[in-house]
C-alpha cells in the first residue's frame, strides 16, 4: 500500500513521523513523507521517500517576525496575517505531492497537515489524524496545552480546549474552503473538525496520539476512537560515531548535564548562555551545551575549561542522553519524551506553546523540579534545580518512568493500528 505522511515544522515535528514511516515500511508499505526542506537525509536514512515542500522552517523561525511571534501576542497576530499566502501555497504543494504519489492512505500531523482531509475526500481514501500533544480533543482532565494555564477545574479545562480548537478551525476554515472549491473541485463544505480525519464511508476515523500515557493519563471523557500509543521514538543511526572531542569530554569525568533548547532561538543567546554557565559553576556540574537553532551562543563558553563544558550544535539525543546525568531543555514534546525515555531527571525551561504543559506534566510525574520559564531564568534558580535532580527519590522516579516509556508500543503500535485500518478498508473494496 502507498502511504503518504504529511507534517510540517521543526525536527520535533518531523523525526517522530520518520519513525512512524519506518515502522510502516517494515510492514511492507511504500511510504512517502512530505515536509519542509532540510530533513531529506533523515527521512531517506529510514528508507522512506522524501517529498520536500518549499518552506525551510529553520530559516523561517530565525526571522525577526517569527522571533516576535514566539514571545508576544501581537507578534502572533501579525505572523498570522502575514502567513495567509504561505498557507495557501502549502495546501497547493501538499495536493501536488498527493497527485504525484497517488496514495492509498494518508496519515497527517494535526494541524500541520492542513490539506489531508480534503485530499483524502478528493481521492476517495482514508486520512488518519495524529497528534503529538493532547490539544485537539476537549477534556476536563487538564487545560489546553495551547494555553499557558494551570488547572482550571473540569468545566474550565474543557472550555479552554473548545476555545483553542474553535479558534483554530475558524481561522483555517475560510482558506481551506476556498482552496477545496478552486483546486480540488469539492463543493461540499469543509469539515468543521480538522482533527476528524476522513473515511469514504463517513464513519469516524481512528485518531492516534503519539505521546506517553505515563505523562498524560488517558482522560476518562475521551472516546474509544482515541488511541494513545506512546511517543514515536527513533534510535541513533547505527553507524553514527561521536566526534573525538565529544568522546574525550564524556570519558574525562562524571556524566555531564545536557543543556539545549532545540529549535527555540533565544532572544539574547549570549546572555542566556552566561546564565547557564554561571548556574553550572554554582552547582559544580559539567555540561554538554547544544547550540541548536540559536538557543545558546558557542563563543561565550570559550573561557571554560575543556573538562567543564563541551559545546556542539547537535547530536542524536538517543545516543547522547543515556550518557548524561540530567537534561535541561525547552520542553518540546520530543525532547521531553526523549530525556524521560532514558530515565534522566529533566529541567524544563519553556518558551511558548505546549512547553509549559510538558513542564507541569514532568513535575506531576515526579521526574523533575518545577519548570523554569526561560524569560525569567536566573543562575540561582537553575543551580537549585540542578541540585534537586541529585535527589535519590527523584532519580528513582525518573528511572521508573523511563522504563515505563520504553515499554510502550510507540511507532510500532501506531503502525499496527494503521495497518489494521488499511486491511479493513481494503476488505470493503
Amino acid at each position: 500500500m502507498r502511504i503518504l505522511i504529511l507534517t510540517l515544522g521543526s525536527r520535533g515535528d518531523v523525526q517522530p513521523y520518520a519513525a512512524l514511516g519506518a515502522a510502516l515500511k517494515a510492514r511492507g508499505h511504500d511510504v512517502t513523507l512530505a515536509t519542509g526542506q532540510g530533513f531529506e537525509n533523515m527521512i531517506e536514512a529510514q528508507g522512506l521517500a522524501a517529498a520536500p515542500l518549499t518552506d525551510d522552517v529553520r530559516k523561517m523561525i530565525q526571522t525577526p517576525e517569527m522571533q516576535k511571534a514566539l514571545r508576544t501576542f501581537s507578534g502572533k497576530v501579525q505572523a498570522w496575517r502575514a502567513s495567509k499566502g504561505m498557507y495557501r501555497r502549502q495546501l497547493d504543494e501538499m495536493w501536488a505531492v498527493a497527485q504525484d504519489v497517488r496514495p492509498d492512505l494518508l496519515v497527517y500531523h494535526h494541524p500541520k497537515g492542513l490539506a489531508a482531509q480534503s485530499i483524502a475526500e478528493a481521492l476517495g481514501i482514508v486520512a488518519v489524524p495524529t497528534a503529538l500533544i493532547p490539544a485537539y480533543i476537549p477534556t476536563s482532565a487538564f487545560p489546553s496545552p495551547g494555553l499557558p494555564l494551570g488547572d482550571l477545574g473540569g468545566f474550565g479545562n474543557r472550555m479552554s480546549h473548545r476555545l483553542v480548537v474553535g479558534l483554530m478551525s475558524r481561522l483555517l476554515a475560510g482558506q481551506i474552503g476556498a482552496w477545496r472549491r478552486d483546486s480540488l473541485g469539492l463543493t461540499a463544505k469543509p469539515p468543521r473538525d480538522l482533527f476528524a480525519g476522513h473515511r469514504p464511508d463517513g464513519r469516524p476515523a481512528l485518531r492516534l496520539h503519539g505521546f506517553s500515557r505515563h505523562l498524560v493519563p488517558p482522560p476518562a471523557d475521551w472516546g474509544a476512537a482515541e488511541e494513545i500509543t506512546g511517543y514515536w521514538f527513533s534510535n541513533a543511526p547505527p553507524d553514527w560515531q561521536p566526534p573525538e572531542d565529544l568522546a574525550r569530554f564524556l570519558e574525562a569525568g562524571p556524566p555531564p548535564v545536557y543543556v539545549g533548547f532545540g529549535s527555540m532561538p533565544a532572544e539574547d543567546a549570549e546572555d542566556l548562555t552566561r546564565t547557564i554557565l554561571e548556574a553550572l559553576t554554582m552547582a559544580g556540574q559539567r555540561a554538554v551545551l547544544a547550540t541548536g537553532w540559536g538557543g545558546l551562543a558557542a563563543g561565550i563558553a570559550e573561557d571554560q575549561t575543556a573538562e567543564q563544558v563541551h559545546v556542539l550544535e547537535s547530536a542524536p539525543h538517543a545516543w547522547l542522553f543515556p550518557r548524561c546525568s540530567a537534561v535541561v531543555h525547552h520542553g518540546g514534546a520530543g525532547t521531553t519524551h526523549e530525556g524521560l525515555r532514558w530515565g534522566r531527571p529533566s529541567i524544563l525551561c519553556p518558551v511558548f506553546g505546549d512547553q509549559p504543559f510538558w513542564g507541569r506534566q514532568v513535575l506531576e510525574a515526579g521526574a523533575g523540579p518545577p519548570p523554569l520559564p526561560q524569560k525569567r531564568l536566573t543562575a540561582a534558580a537553575l543551580a537549585a534545580a540542578l541540585a534537586a535532580t541529585e535527589d535519590p527519590a527523584l532519580r528513582a522516579q525518573a528511572a521508573a518512568l523511563g522504563e515505563a516509556l520504553r515499554g510502550e508500543p510507540g511507532a510500532e503500535g501506531a503502525a499496527a493500528a494503521i495497518d489494521g485500518l488499511a486491511a479493513l478498508e481494503q476488505s470493503r473494496v
